[in-house]
């Protein structure tokens, strides 16, 4: 279901150029993407789920970077909790492994790290545990409505 709405996303969005990638693996982590894109482990584009006090945020980095919580917390005014796998698919309507920063329910917004920026092209999740899409770093802020953040150490 996840990769449907992010095909409705796409197509709402006259996007539809954008190649959602079908593996026969899983491309569920970091590695295994790399792996099946074929690409190294920082073009991938992790999403990760967070709750807020008011709701929740998915912040994307490079597959190789690592989060700050302490820049997470003076970004965002609390600390780093990230959302139970249960509730990942409830609030962002995305299962984890498939989590994409887009195609996304309401009320959930992005930040993009600066750390995406050292590639041309990322590969993010679109929906499911075994694909992805194509996407220069360049249009991904406007793809996603999504907002350049420095949240990685």
């Amino acid at each position: 279901m996840s990769t449907i709405r992010v095909r409705e996303y796409l197509h709402n969005i006259n996007r539809e150029d954008l190649e959602i990638l079908e593996f026969p693996v899983s491309s569920a982590t970091v590695e295994l993407a790399a792996k099946a894109v074929g690409v190294e482990p920082g073009m991938i584009a992790k999403s990760l789920s967070f709750k807020l006090k008011e709701g929740a945020v998915i912040v994307v980095l490079s597959g190789t970077a690592r989060l700050s919580n302490h820049k997470f917390k003076e970004f965002f005014g609390c600390r780093a909790k990230m959302l139970k796998p249960e509730e990942t698919e409830e609030i962002t309507g995305h299962a984890v492994g498939g989590v994409c920063p887009f195609g996304l329910k309401d009320g959930v917004n992005v930040f993009l790290d600066n750390s995406l920026k050292a590639y041309d092209i990322v590969y993010p999740a679109a929906g499911a545990s075994n694909n992805a899409i194509r996407i220069k770093v360049s249009e991904f802020a406007d793809i996603t409505n999504g907002q350049w953040a420095d949240l990685s150490e």
